[in-house]
């Protein structure tokens, strides 16, 4: 069983930066971010893979450009720095983990875009 433990959320202005960070217990090959707004499904944002190859990382093209994620192998930690947010972007940011024969999700961290 991996743990994962999120930080980081809450209310920014668009056009503002947040970053979130999402810490494992254990080492996990890949980890990442899903996002649910309200009365919609959940959707990948974006992910990256221990190897921190090119071609590690894969955003949704619906952030591609102002989101970056990033990872600390040491600390088993991955952020999510948002620059320049949109109030469609408000929802609740999940930190995923998988090694492809299991995925554990964090708890959750509400993220509003705002002014």
């Amino acid at each position: 069983q991996v743990q994962l433990v999120e930080s980081g959320g809450g209310l920014v202005q668009p056009g503002g930066s947040l970053r979130l960070s999402c810490a494992a217990s254990t080492s996990i090959f890949r980890l990442g971010w899903y996002r649910q707004a309200p009365g919609k499904q959940r959707e990948l944002v974006a992910s990256i893979s221990s190897a921190g190859t090119v071609g590690s990382t894969k955003y949704a093209d619906s952030v591609m450009g102002r989101f970056t994620i990033s990872r600390d192998n040491a600390k088993n930690t991955v952020y999510l720095t948002m620059n320049s947010p949109k109030v469609e972007d408000t929802a609740v940011y999940y930190c995923y983990g998988t090694d492809y024969s299991r995925t554990f999700w964090g708890q959750g961290t509400q993220v509003t875009v705002s002014s």
